[in-house]
């Protein structure tokens, strides 16, 4: 198994490429410890997974609060000895437009989508230094790449912050042993991308972008990050896995 022996910590983990990454960490050896703030679709999630001999623990988990985070990282510590592994995978999306969206709209994009990811790393990194090292992933998106028609411009800055405090961790942390990697998504079928799916344009407009001509699976995205997380990516740090069917590529 590929993650035999591994403490993780997933936020975003109820639904969606969360969900997913949980499961699928668990089936690989992994002990998840994942958090959302949907408790009882998080609830739902651990049964699953322990069900199916996996070991799992959801914790209610509020990534713009530190002291949410430090409770998630805490259990983890108490319950399993260490921690080894963090996906900051938590994310949010504005479909409003640049002209109706409010600064208080922009402040709540960028706090889950930015600030999380920086309170996640803060309070996960202390015990990965005493675990002699670990692998941190954050999603990112292709947002955070290139600019977008139809995409709230709070959201690609959000999602660029994303991509480069991942830099900025794979830097500052080589030499503790902790590596850092971004994913970027394209389109994925999950429930925050149900509206846009469900609106015939948009969704034509994904398609055609999208050389592949579809969108892609949850289990795409968390296939890339079980990798980034495993030691099979040990030499990797600060790097841009892109998972989007060719979206960016033209």
């Amino acid at each position: 198994m590929r993650l035999e022996g591994k403490v993780a910590i997933i936020s975003g983990g109820a639904r969606g490429m969360g969900a997913t990454e949980a499961r699928m960490f668990a089936k690989e050896g992994a002990k998840v410890v994942f958090g959302d703030v949907r408790d009882d679709l998080g609830k739902q999630v651990e049964a699953e997974i322990n069900e199916s001999s996996g070991e799992a623990i959801y914790v209610s988990l509020d990534v713009t609060d530190v002291s949410s985070w430090q409770n998630a990282v805490d259990t983890a510590v108490s319950r399993f000895g260490k921690l080894d592994i963090l996906v900051n995978n938590a994310g949010i999306v504005n479909n409003q437009s640049r002209d109706d969206a409010t600064a208080e709209e922009w402040d709540r994009v960028m706090d889950v989508n930015a600030k999380g990811v920086f309170l996640g790393t803060k309070v996960a990194i202390p015990e990965m230094r005493k675990a002699g090292g670990g692998s941190i992933v954050n999603i990112s998106s292709i947002s955070g790449m290139v600019g977008q028609h139809g995409i709230h411009p709070g959201y690609n800055a959000s999602k660029g912050a994303v991509r480069l405090l991942t830099k900025s961790t794979a830097i500052q942390y080589a030499s503790d042993g902790i590596r850092a990697n971004s994913v970027h998504p394209g389109p994925i079928a999950t429930p925050m991308t149900e509206a846009s799916r469900a609106d015939p344009e948009r969704y034509n407009n994904s398609i055609s972008r999208t050389p592949m001509g579809r969108y892609g699976q949850p289990e795409d995205i968390a296939y890339g990050v079980l990798f980034l997380a495993s030691d099979e990516s040990s030499y990797m740090t600060g790097s841009e896995l892109v998972i989007d069917g060719g979206y960016t590529a033209q």
